[in-house]
C-alpha cells in the first residue's frame, strides 16, 4: 500500500497535533521516502531529547532555539537550520516562540499511523 499525502496541501486543512506541552504540529506533505511536519513551539516549550534511525533537516521558520545534538549545544534564529543524523540524540528548546519545519527521510511512520 502507497503512503502519500495530497499533492496541494493547504495549512488550514491540517488538524494540529498536541506533541508535548506548548508543542503543537502538523504533518504536511509525505511519502514513504520523504516528510515535512511543521512544529509550532511557544516560548520555554521543549521538543524533548530523543533520536530514530531517519535522518532529520530543520528549518528555524521564526523564533529562537537552542538546539542539543549528540551533546552539542547552539541557539539558532530564525532563517537558521540544522541537520539530524540518523540515531543521534537530539532535542531543542524554544527561547522565544517560533517555529521548526521539519524534514525527515524516510517517513516517520509513527506520525501518520492512522491516517
Amino acid at each position: 500500500m502507497l503512503i502519500e499525502s495530497s499533492k496541494f496541501i493547504e495549512l488550514d486543512t491540517i488538524e494540529e497535533e498536541d506533541v508535548a506541552p506548548g508543542v503543537k504540529r502538523r504533518v504536511m506533505g509525505y511519502n514513504e521516502q520523504i516528510m515535512v511536519v511543521r512544529v509550532t513551539f511557544e516560548e520555554g516549550s521543549e521538543g524533548y531529547v530523543h533520536s530514530h534511525f531517519h535522518s532529520q533537516v530543520a528549518y528555524v521558520e521564526r523564533g529562537k532555539f537552542e538546539v542539543m545534538i549528540d551533546g552539542e549545544k547552539k541557539i539558532l534564529k530564525g532563517g537558521d537550520c540544522f541537520y539530524v543524523p540518523p540515531n543521534e540524540e537530539h532535542g531543542a528548546v524554544c527561547l522565544e516562540a517560533g517555529i521548526l519545519i521539519d524534514i525527515f527521510s524516510p517517513i516517520r511512520a509513527d506520525m501518520v499511523a492512522g491516517k
